[in-house]
């Protein structure tokens, strides 16, 4: 990697990116689109006397003499003016998770899908190190796969959280074992069409051989179907058939059926985290584990004392009999009706946020009158408002910042009741990320 690259994005992901390109003995073109960036806190992110060109604003054929390659950071959307004087240049395009793959070693496990791939992956983590020494959990969940790259040996294995952003822009990324959890509308302001979206999802699956696995949700139908069209590996997971070979639950277990014979993996009882969901996320995971070769006593030990990760119907408090609970990363519908289902009694439900075109319908109809308040903030709550009506839910309230939704959940809830944040909507325009949300509740929540 000793060539010159252009970096787009100047974010934690251009700058990882752009700081193991220079490790590799490469020449750096930092660009970002945003001319009122500083230059002089840029080329401050890298060493003194770092091989580094800061470009901001518009992007000129000029600023690409000598470049070979561009690496485009997962917020970028395609369609932006200054990837066309890229492709005219006919320099190829890789997302960050192509070139932290070229420069890596050892075994890796990439986890998509719409939802559900943040808790498999920090679960599969989990797992993984209770048998390998040498882990690396990245991607979306938190590192970028560029920052551990070059810390990878042989006997290393990565377990990275891939987004459809990310996905658009491989070439020969190639996982050991991959995960497609779900598939459910969401991002269709970026991949326009739901068949995009999808093939684009999909494309995880790319340059895997015989092999490789590939472990897939049976209860999606595209992704049923979509198994059958592969040469590698395919290991189904079901929370509702009983299947002749894969993992499944009967009753409170799940069990893995091979060679056979069922092999009772664990009592969902005995795990930290509720919901059918979660027990779809675990197996996942144990899935995922078993084709890497972790023995099925360390995966149940590991799944056992495993607890909810921050933000996904994370339990932050009980208080005059209300349980508060935080699921500021249920940025689309699908998971906002997980963490729904998830709650065990009344609820008074925070929700809204920026607008991804999202329809509510579906996530609406699954309150089935558990929902005792509709608390509404941000760009789509009037968007929310008029479907929920029309699903005949009237208790509905305006509130202008979290605060003031945590204030008026607490004075409407009754003890046995559940306060939820699910917003099923994205956080930008109130918030800088469903990171911030979360924390900003937790706050709210914990100073009443």
């Amino acid at each position: 990697m000793s060539q010159k690259v252009l970096v787009a994005g100047t974010g934690i992901s251009g700058i990882s990116a752009a700081k193991l390109l220079l490790a590799q003995g490469g020449e750096v073109v930092l660009y970002d689109g945003n001319e009122k960036l500083s230059e002089e806190k840029l080329k401050a992110k890298f060493d003194e006397g770092a091989k580094v060109t800061i470009v901001l604003g518009e992007l000129k054929k000029t600023d690409l003499m000598g470049v070979e390659l561009c690496v485009i950071s997962p917020g970028i959307p395609l369609e932006a003016p200054f990837v066309a004087v890229i492709d005219e240049a006919k320099i190829p395009i890789w997302s960050e998770i192509e070139l932290a793959y070229h420069c890596s070693k050892g075994k890796l496990a990439a986890i998509t899908g719409t939802n559900g791939k943040t808790t498999t992956t920090a679960l599969t983590g989990e797992i993984m190190r209770k048998f390998y020494k040498s882990v690396f959990v990245v991607g979306n969940i938190g590192d970028p796969y560029t920052a551990h790259a070059l810390e990878t040996t042989d006997e290393s294995v990565t377990v990275a959280e891939v987004s459809s952003f990310q996905l658009e822009t491989i070439m020969d990324f190639h996982p050991n074992v991959s995960a497609i959890t779900n598939i459910t509308p969401d991002h269709l302001d970026r991949h326009k069409t739901m068949e995009c979206y999808i093939q684009v999802k999909e494309g995880i699956t790319r340059n895997q051989t015989e092999e490789d696995t590939c472990v897939l949700n049976y209860e999606d139908p595209v992704l049923r179907e979509f198994g059958k069209t592969l040469k590698c590996k395919v290991l189904y997971f079901s929370s509702k058939e009983k299947l002749d070979e894969g993992i499944f639950m009967d009753g409170d277990f799940i069990v893995y059926r091979h060679d056979g014979k069922n092999e009772k993996v664990l009592d969902v009882n005995e795990l930290n985290i509720i919901g059918r969901h979660n027990h779809e996320n675990v197996m996942t995971a144990v899935a995922i584990a078993i084709h890497l070769g972790v023995p099925m006593d360390m995966i149940r030990e590991a799944c056992r004392e495993f607890k909810a990760v921050e933000h996904r119907i994370e339990y932050v408090r009980e208080r005059f009999g209300v349980t508060y609970y935080n699921d500021s990363k249920g940025t689309n519908p699908d998971a906002a009706i997980q963490a729904i289902k998830a709650m065990p009694g009344p609820t008074l439900l925070i929700a809204g946020g920026y607008d991804k075109h999202s329809e509510y319908d579906e996530w609406i109809e699954s309150f089935d009158g558990k929902v005792r308040y509709l608390v509404l903030i941000g760009q789509t709550r009037d968007k929310i408002a008029e479907c929920a009506k029309k699903h005949g839910i009237t208790d509905i309230m305006y509130v202008e910042d979290m605060q003031e939704a945590v204030q008026v959940c607490a004075s409407y809830a009754n003890a046995g009741d559940y306060v939820l944040l699910s917003p099923a909507c994205a956080s930008w325009g109130m918030f800088k990320n469903f990171e911030e949300r979360g924390r900003i509740f937790k706050e709210c929540v914990n100073a009443l």
